[in-house]
Formats: structure tokens, sequence, C-alpha cells
């Protein structure tokens, strides 16, 4: 009985530090996304194509992601998620001094290094330390408590600008500082746990995993498009300022942390196949609305739609959980965010110069990636587990 009470302690223990470190990630992050376009058009002159490079600039890490596996055999996955917090606030915080493309080159890549290698490490923290039967529900809090932090990181952004008039460069500052207080303060309260399964430490490339590199390879993709344009065409098209697209963050921050534990309930009781497919038949619907919208309060409409969407992918990661071998969680995180950020890395900078043609056909081109997707999707078994990654979805039921 002692030792069951221990180990729930420990357990909940290791819940409470991906919850803290959860919260510290998308203060930076979210600071740095409701400025930056903004900031790059108003203060850096930048144009589309400047933004669509710094964006696949950006990416750059995420390609690389598979270094994690190397990292891990001089350093452990819990330190080196704390080391990269410390990374993400550094870049952030230093963001608003370098007001130019060159300066913005070093910041951002300085802050995604830290930003991607923390969730390559997060997601393989968390598929290690939660049961499959709660890794869905888990997963959604976890996302609600990322929501919460951005709407927090949002409200700063709009009280720092509206109320207190601060310097953009400040904005920057206090958003990265608090990241780095956060991690620190992860390596100081809590000890370091031990995984139950050691890790792989070299690159894995299993035939059996390919369904979910493909799944992976579109979402980075798509996702992509939509980050990256979306808030864009609000800044370009309808003329939002920094302080009106972080209230649209905030709302959408709301929005995100009410639903994604919902969301985690709805994958554990649907199933990963009818999850996806729910999320890329609403994303293809999106998409074709965004590359037609005329209204701005339709344009918000969507973008918060798209989030409540995106929190589905929840499926992806569960789906991994169930047919993989427990000590490839570390190495596939790698490989996975690699295969994600193929797409990513050249699509911004593609779609930039697209865009400078034709905004529209920018969307067209998302829409006809969650095409692709969808029927992905319909690959993937109704009851997944280790030998039955995949199934024939004509021969599948209907779910």
């Amino acid at each position: 009985m002692k030792i069951s009470l221990l180990s729930i302690s420990r357990m909940q223990n290791r819940i409470g530090l991906l919850q803290l470190m959860t919260f510290a990630m998308p203060f930076s992050f979210g600071v740095w996304m409701a400025l930056f376009n903004n900031f790059a058009i108003e203060q850096g002159g930048l144009n589309g194509a400047h933004i669509g490079v710094l964006q696949s600039w950006r990416e750059v890490p995420g390609f690389l992601a598979f270094g994690v596996v190397f990292l891990l055999i001089v350093i452990a996955e819990q330190r080196l998620a704390i080391l990269s917090l410390v990374m993400l606030g550094a870049g952030t915080a230093l963001t608003g001094w370098l007001p130019n493309f060159n300066g913005l080159l070093i910041t951002t890549m300085l802050m995604s290094v830290g930003f991607h290698y923390y969730e390559t490490v997060k997601q393989s923290l968390a598929l290690q330390w939660f049961s499959k039967a709660e890794a869905p529900v888990q997963l959604g809090r976890l996302i609600s408590i990322g929501a919460a932090s951005s709407l927090i990181a949002y409200g700063w952004v709009w009280v720092a600008l509206q109320v207190f008039e601060l310097p953009v460069a400040w904005v920057y500052t206090f958003g990265g500082g608090v990241t780095v207080v956060i991690a620190l303060a992860a390596f100081l309260m809590f000890p370091h746990y031990e995984s139950k399964v050691t890790q792989t430490k070299k690159l894995v490339v299993r035939k059996r995993y390919s369904l979910y590199y493909a799944l992976v390879f579109m979402g980075g993709g798509r996702r992509q498009i939509f980050v990256v344009f979306a808030a864009l065409m609000m800044v370009e098209r309808f003329g939002f300022g920094a302080d009106e697209v972080a209230l649209m963050f905030l709302v959408n921050g709301l929005l995100s942390m009410w639903l994604a534990p919902k969301i985690g309930g709805l994958v554990a009781r649907w199933g990963e196949r009818k999850a996806l497919t729910v999320e890329y038949m609403g994303l293809i619907l999106v998409f074709l609305a965004y590359s037609v919208v005329e209204w701005a309060a339709l344009a918000v409409v969507l973008y918060m739609l798209d989030h409540v969407l995106f929190a589905m992918a929840i499926a992806q990661k569960t789906y991994f959980q169930k047919i993989a071998d427990p000590a490839d969680m570390a190495s596939t995180a790698g490989v996975a965010f690699t295969i994600n950020h193929i797409a990513a890395v050249v699509l911004p900078a593609l779609m930039g110069l697209l865009w400078l043609v034709s905004p529209p056909l920018v969307f067209i081109v998302g829409a006809m990636m969650a095409v692709i997707s969808l029927l992905l999707a319909r690959w993937v078994p109704t009851h997944p587990a280790s030998g039955v990654e995949w199934q024939n979805p004509l021969t599948a039921n209907s779910n």
C-alpha cells in the first residue's frame, strides 16, 4: 500500500512538472507571436516575403529536431526540456532589441531552438508518463494549461501596449523573462525523475510507423500555412493593430482553455480514427472559407475554429502511443518533429511568394493538404495497437 501511494505521489509530481513547463512555454511564444507581424512590418520595415523567409527560418530547428536523440547521450530529457525553455525565453526577450531582418534572424533562431527542442522532449515525456487510458484527457489538460498561459501573455501584450504604452522591446523582454524564471523554478523545485523504460539513443525509423509519419508530415505544412498567413491576413488585409491581434488571441485562448479537456475526452470516446476524420473535414471547410472571406469578424471566427480543430491533433499523439514500442518515444518524437518540419520549413517561404501574387491561393493549397490528411486518416485503425498500425478503409467499419 505504501509503495502504491508512493508511486501515485511520484506520478502526480511528474504531472505537476509537466504542467509547470507547459505553462512556461506559451507565455514567451504567445508574446512573440502576438507582436511579431506588426513588429516586423511597422518597426522592421519588412513585407510578406521577408516574413515568409523568417517563418521558414524559424522552422529549421524543428527540421533538426532529430538531434535531440544525440543530446540525450549527454543530458537527460527532463533537464534538456528545462534548458530549452531558458533558450526560448532568452530569444524572446532579445527580439525587440534587434528590429531589423538580420537581428530577427538571430533572435528567431535562438527562440526557435528552445521552442522546438522543448516541444520534442515534452511530447516524449508526456507519452512515457501518461498511461494509454488517461493520455487523451491529460494531453487535453496540458493544452488547456497552455491556452491559459497564452491567454495571460496576450492579456499582458494588450495591457502593456494600451494601458502602460510600453515600448515593444520591453514587452518582449518581460515575456521572455517570465519563461526563464519559471524554467529555473522547475529545475530547483522538482527532483530528476528516471524513465521507466530506457529510451533508444539513436535514430529510429520503422516501417510500421509510416502512417504516423505521413500524418505528421501533412500536419506540419498545413499548420504552418494557417499560423503564418491567417494572422498575416488580419494585419495586411483587415488592418488589425498589435493590440487587436492580441485581443483576438486572448479570446481564442479562452476558448481553447475551456474546450481542450473536453476535446481530449471526445478523442478518448470516439477513438483516433473518428477524431482525425472530424478534424480534417473541418479544416477543409475552414481553409476554403478563408480563401474567400471578406469580413474581418468572420475571419476571426475562422481563426478560432481552426484552433479548436487543431486540439484534435491529440489523436495523432495517442495513435502513436498505442502502436509504438515504449523505448521509441524519445527517438520517434525527434524524427516526427523533423518530418513535420520538412514541409514547414519550405512552405512558408514558397507561400510567401505566392501570397504576393494571390493570397486566396495560399489557403486553397492548405485545403488541398487537408484533403490528403483526411484520406490518410481513413487508414487509421478503429482500435490501433502494436501490430495493428493501419487498416484498409474499404474494409473498415463506418466509424
